[in-house]
């Protein structure tokens, strides 16, 4: 008891505790009741069936669309991969024909000076015509223009000539020495070049 109580009759501090008292039961029973009531709710949730079920139906929708999601973009890598790998197969084949074409090209300049053409002649000339053709309709792209500016990245500058009227200081291919090649738009071998200007 503390000093103020003693002050307090006694019929007045009965009444004040067995009020606190009261209020605190109160209090304790509200508390219960809305904890019964929550778990009232969650077993009324999980009484009702549909609902679980509807609620695992759609999580595995949702990790069904995600598996379906990653898989497309596991597919598309896989072919954009695979498209990468063919074209870089086919670029290494055609870069090695090169000196194929290479060679083909001299005997047909050799075939040119030649007074005479023999049916072998007109042989190599028809099956270089062929090779060429089928290569150039897969994507290969001759380069050999004489009289173009020149262009660093597709011309290889080995000689140089007097610069002639007319080019307006711009550098200009003169001749070409050997052809370059260009495979679906990517320069395989810069052309050999000699440049006026």
């Amino acid at each position: 008891m503390s000093f103020g109580d003693e002050a307090m009759p006694e019929e007045e501090r009965v009444f004040s505790e067995a009020d606190a008292a009261e209020e605190a039961a109160d209090a304790d029973a509200e508390a219960s009741a809305r904890a019964a009531a929550a778990v009232g709710a969650a077993l009324a949730e999980e009484a009702d069936p549909r609902e679980v079920l509807a609620r695992e139906r759609d999580e595995y929708l949702l990790a069904l669309q995600r598996t379906q999601a990653d898989f497309e973009n596991y597919r598309k890598r896989v072919a954009r991969l695979q498209n990468e790998q063919s074209a870089r197969a086919s670029s290494d084949l055609v870069d090695k024909l090169l000196p194929v074409l290479d060679t083909l090209d001299l005997a047909e300049a050799h075939l040119n000076e030649s007074l005479e053409v023999t049916e072998d002649g007109k042989a190599l000339r028809a099956s270089r015509a062929m090779l060429m053709d089928i290569l150039a309709k897969a994507g290969l792209e001759r380069v050999d223009q004489a009289g173009v500016p020149f262009d660093p990245v597709v011309h290889d500058a080995v000689a140089q000539a007097e610069a002639q009227e007319g080019d307006g200081g711009r550098q200009i291919v003169d001749a070409v020495m050997r052809s370059g090649y260009r495979w679906k738009g990517q320069v395989l071998r810069p052309a050999m070049v000699r440049v006026r200007g």
